[in-house]
């Protein structure tokens, strides 16, 4: 436990507790040589590595090695010992910017200044192959001079990170500020979506409330999709063509940062950006693969090549809602073809229910092979009336030990297949199925988005991306 006082790595003398979370918390620190002022994030290793952070924790690193910028939080250095991992940043002691509009709307030429350096950074970030993904007053900081510095790249993606298709699939950020197309589902362009969110957040500045809010999620994600909201009448005009352009529900439409540069309502005042300067600290090599690998041989985590591929994928608080019953957003962007897929959630470990499907397949006859991801494939050996009977079998983790199991025909026949599920995996799946999805006496826990029962819950095992009610909504969906 590090306490006020404590001297880290006999560089950094700990102050007092800024802020805490469940897996983290942070310091205002010292700087032993320089007597510089830093924010130091502790982060239990144990609790990261318990829900597969891993990965997480790394982007993090390297995306912060990346960006270096007067408006981004800079990350000096990152230290591990055998149970922690300690992420040196710069201290910004002028509070959350959403302090500022949680009291009232701001002067226009406010707003405007934060908008101004918002872009900068943002921009900057995407020259760089960074996409932050979960842009938010939240999220954004201010120094003792006023000005905005972007944190928290925890959601962040690389360029890298897109699919064949040039898209990011990954849907994450926070409800009200996330871009209509992260929640269609069907793969984004990240600076795009970052461009969605600013504009959200320039009409919170001049507003003091959201443009999209309903306490219903689902009326609030459909207006989100047809970019459904007025102006307040002090908005100038030269304000809402640039919003317009901003909360345009197309991306390949939607104004871009350049454009967004070259507004006149935008350069209105526009300074020229600050050589930006580190004092008494120089930034050392950052090795997002080392903090991980301090003492790792001590660790109970260690997992063979096998085990990581038969590991189900992780579900987030976006995907939840759109494998349950009643949540499905497909709607609210399109006619698509009615789905056939028979889904189920279960309490037990994914290696149970892997043998469990494996057993199943060996008695009806069908060969299984395994894919990465927690996915299984069983085939028939017999020719049925349209081909080969193909049944799939994908594994998503909620928590730890509560998963989500989608079952489905990937070929032959659909009357051999319902029949096949009826006569002989539902009913071999009983001592494993928690609820089955659809089933009336299990709506209550439908409705509750598939948490296990309350003796079985763990809060702090869940990677669900938390949806925050911000002070204009009068509810929303909290995981």
């Amino acid at each position: 436990m590090e306490n006020k006082g404590t001297i880290l790595m006999q560089r950094y003398e700990l102050g007092k507790l800024l802020g805490q979370g469940t897996f983290a918390k942070v310091h205002h620190a010292r700087n032993l040589i320089s007597g510089m002022s830093v924010a130091v994030k502790i982060i239990d290793k144990e609790k990261v590595l318990k829900v597969g952070m891993i990965d997480q924790i790394k982007r993090e690193i390297s995306v912060m090695r990346l960006v270096r910028h007067p408006n981004v939080v800079e990350l000096y250095e990152v230290m591990a010992s055998k149970t922690k991992i300690y992420f040196v940043m710069e201290y910004v002691k002028g509070g959350e910017l959403f302090n500022k509009v949680a009291k009232g709307k701001l002067k226009e030429d406010a707003a405007r200044k934060y908008f101004q350096q918002l872009i900068s950074a943002v921009d900057y970030c995407h020259s760089r192959g960074v996409f932050h993904r979960d842009l938010k007053p939240e999220n954004l900081l201010l120094d003792e001079n006023g000005n905005l510095k972007v944190s928290d790249f925890g959601l962040s993606a690389l360029a890298e990170s897109k699919h064949q298709d040039g898209l990011l699939h990954t849907t994450c950020g926070t409800p009200a500020y996330v871009a209509p197309e992260v929640i269609n589902r069907k793969g984004y362009d990240g600076s795009k979506a970052d461009i969605w969110s600013c504009g959200v957040i320039l009409y919170v500045l001049l507003a003091g409330y959201l443009p999209f809010h309903d306490s219903n999620l689902m009326e609030m994600y459909r207006k989100i999709g047809k970019a459904e909201f007025k102006f307040p009448n002090w908005f100038a005009p030269e304000v809402r063509r640039l919003l317009t352009k901003i909360l345009d529900p197309n991306p390949s439409t939607r104004i871009s940062i350049a454009k967004i540069m070259e507004n006149s309502w935008f350069r209105k005042g526009l300074e020229k950006p600050v050589t930006y300067k580190t004092e008494g600290i120089e930034p050392a090599s950052l090795d997002a693969d080392a903090v991980f690998s301090v003492n790792e041989s001590n660790t109970t985590v260690a997992e063979s090549k096998n085990e990581l591929a038969a590991k189900p994928c992780n579900l987030n608080a976006f995907d939840i809602i759109s494998f349950s019953s009643g949540f499905d957003l497909s709607g609210l962007f399109g006619e698509r073809e009615r789905r056939k897929e028979t889904r189920f959630t279960s309490n037990k470990p994914a290696s149970t229910i892997i043998s469990k499907l494996e057993d199943i397949a060996k008695r009806l006859g069908l060969k299984v092979k395994k894919k990465d991801g927690g996915l299984l494939k069983m085939e028939g050996c017999k020719e049925g009336r349209k081909g080969v009977l193909g049944i799939d079998a994908e594994i998503f983790e909620i928590t730890s030990f509560f998963h989500l199991v989608e079952v489905k025909k990937s070929s032959g026949d659909t009357l051999e297949y319902q029949k096949v599920m009826k006569q002989d995996i539902r009913p071999a799946l009983k001592d494993i199925v928690w609820t089955w999805q659809g089933e009336q006496q299990q709506q209550q826990q439908q409705e509750q988005l598939m948490l296990p029962p309350p003796e079985q819950q763990d809060p702090q095992s869940c990677n669900a991306v938390p949806l925050q009610v911000t002070p204009s909504q009068d509810s929303s969906l909290n995981f």
